[in-house]
């Protein structure tokens, strides 16, 4: 699999410009796991933890899924791997599989790119339970994009340590 980073434009309206940062870093996080055998994908970044890339890429599937499913659609789901709504669960991903992991992700980026498009302004509004307040879809932009953001910044670490490769 080969990922298509775009770099986001330079020039352009928020909008335009939330949404390229936000699929920028969606495609960094793609990109930290090309070419990584599931065995790589699980190694753990520190004896310690469950925090892996396969880990991260299912955590963000629950990211995605909460804040736009459930908190701007208002959809009464479960998390994609806990029932009761337990983040860390998806962080431990010693039984999962590339094919599993990204088949969710890819399903909860595709829902949250219909959601963000079908708005009819960032203004529109959302609740998030865990908060019990209204939160406005640029909010929940901004929020993706910063929780991709240093997600990714431990996504580097952990693939460096797996075979030395840096950057991108």
């Amino acid at each position: 699999m080969t990922v298509d980073r775009i770099a986001p434009p330079v020039i352009g309206g928020e909008r335009e410009m939330l949404r390229a940062f936000l699929d920028f870093h969606r495609a960094t996080l793609a990109m930290k796991c090309e070419g990584l055998s599931d065995d790589d994908l699980r190694r753990a970044a520190v004896p310690s933890s469950t925090l892996s890339l396969l880990g991260l890429v299912r955590h963000m599937a629950e990211v995605e899924r909460t804040w736009f499913r459930i908190v701007m659609s208002g959809e009464d789901i479960p998390l994609v791997w806990s029932d009761e709504r337990d983040y860390q669960v998806a962080y431990d991903a010693s039984t999962s599989t590339r094919s599993e992991a990204f088949a969710a992700w890819q399903a909860e980026v595709e829902h949250a790119r219909r959601i963000e498009e079908s708005a009819d302004s960032l203004d529109v509004t959302g609740h998030q339970p865990k908060w019990d307040e209204d939160v406005s879809l640029r909010m929940v932009m901004l929020h993706l994009i910063h929780e991709y953001a240093r997600h990714n910044g431990h996504a580097d670490l952990i693939r460096e340590a797996i075979d030395g490769t840096v950057g991108v």
